[in-house]
């Protein structure tokens, strides 16, 4: 299988796109566990082919259901390839021949027949896909008015946002690097952009951090060497924004291997935290803080635009159970904090349940985000909370789906 060029890659998207759909799993997970042993540029094309495939799923699918005469099923290998071949050939500009050459060695007999048929068919037919994705019919019910504008985001992979670990040196690493910056402290960069090679990296002046991932850091301010716990911290990048900000951070997960990278990047920039591998369900703290941030697991809906899998993978049951987890999480921290304490909670999802629902309940006094602290185009809700999703800033790149809420806890 491995003499056709180009084949291990091939193989390898395949393995990874049954693992989301089929078995529910996540695309960084599938990607592990399949494109491991792929040199760099195949494993990055296997990446490319997955995301693609997953991103533009619906309407692959209905370009194969309207040139076939009977419906595959949703999990039939042909199926799959088709929409490998297909979104090679309209998304990623492979020739059509080096998609038939890969593609149909990952079939044998009457498949591969068959995909051969479907495809060269479609391609005579000069057939293309919508300028936007089209959303998974849950997905459209489930976020509502927003829905269409959140599938033209979608439309392709977002931009690179770094943080600075110094926001006074903001103008000089937006210079510097090539990129535009829409807050002190960011610096947006044009998507593809190898993140080792580029200056300041080895040199620990920034980390990789959405926009909308750093906001709720941010809301906390400037630390002054008050004490903060990072709860369920990994892999880091708000416990490097809490430490650069003068905060003393705590930080706080059961993610052994996730906690190593956030090691690592303390190492990198030279910041400082103390690091607790411990489930937040369990551990007993002995200290109390001037300031929480729980960003709560999620279903991570709101990363779609870097995590095309979430579209087609989450659903009421995953919601439901995050939820769950997020509210027994949540009605431990707050009674972590000092008398006029500070607590930001937050979810990169787009599901009210896993957000709006969850900030309802909670019993401290609402300390309302302002408009001056969020960059400019954003705006807080009527109820003082912050919420974002892929189509705002839409003109400058967009940015991730959050939800943020903040109190203070009674003198």
């Amino acid at each position: 299988m491995a003499k056709v060029q180009g084949l291990p890659a091939r193989a390898a998207a395949l393995r990874m796109l049954d693992a989301v759909l089929r078995r529910g799993e996540t695309l960084e997970m599938a990607e592990r566990a399949f494109a491991k042993g792929l040199t760099q540029s195949d494993r990055g094309l296997a990446r490319a082919i997955a995301s693609e495939t997953l991103r533009w799923l619906v309407d692959l699918d209905a370009l194969i259901d309207g040139a076939t005469k009977q419906r595959l099923p949703d999990d039939a290998k042909p199926r799959t390839v088709l929409r490998m071949m297909l979104a090679q050939v309209l998304r990623l500009d492979t020739p059509p021949h080096a998609a038939i050459a890969t593609g149909l060695e990952l079939l044998d007999g009457g498949p591969r027949r068959l995909a051969h048929g479907v495809f060269s068919a479609l391609t005579k037919q000069g057939a293309g896909l919508p300028e936007v994705p089209t959303l998974p019919a849950a997905l459209v019910v489930r976020w509502g008015e927003r829905a269409t504008a959140i599938a033209a985001a979608l439309a392709d992979p977002p931009p690179l946002d770094i943080a600075l670990k110094d926001w006074s040196a903001t103008d000089r690493w937006a210079g510097e690097l090539g990129g535009i910056s829409l807050a002190p402290g960011h610096v947006r960069l044009p998507r593809g952009t190898a993140v080792e090679r580029l200056a300041g990296f080895e040199e620990g002046e920034w980390w990789v951090q959405d926009l909308a991932a750093s906001l709720p850091a941010r809301l906390l301010g400037r630390g002054e060497g008050r004490a903060v716990l990072d709860l369920c911290a990994a892999p880091g990048g708000k416990t490097l924004q809490l430490a650069a900000a003068g905060w003393r951070v705590t930080s706080v997960d059961k993610s052994l291997k996730r906690l190593d990278r956030l090691v690592e990047n303390l190492e990198r920039t030279g910041l400082a935290a103390e690091v607790v591998a411990a489930d937040a369900l369990t551990w007993e703290p002995s200290a109390r803080w001037d300031a929480i941030l729980l960003d709560a697991p999620c279903t991570a809906t709101g990363t779609c635009r870097r995590h095309p899998d979430v579209l087609h993978r989450i659903g009421p049951r995953q919601i439901e159970e995050m939820a769950e987890l997020q509210a027994a999480i949540l009605d431990r921290a707050t009674s972590w904090l000092t008398p006029g304490g500070m607590l930001v909670f937050a979810t990169c999802s787009l599901e009210p349940e896993e957000g709006e629902m969850q900030a309802a309940r909670v019993s401290l006094a609402p300390f309302p985000v302002a408009s001056d602290e969020l960059p400019a185009g954003l705006e807080p809700t009527a109820e003082g909370w912050l919420r974002t999703d892929p189509a705002m800033l839409a003109d400058a790149g967009g940015l991730d789906g959050f939800f943020a809420a903040r109190w203070r806890r009674a003198a």
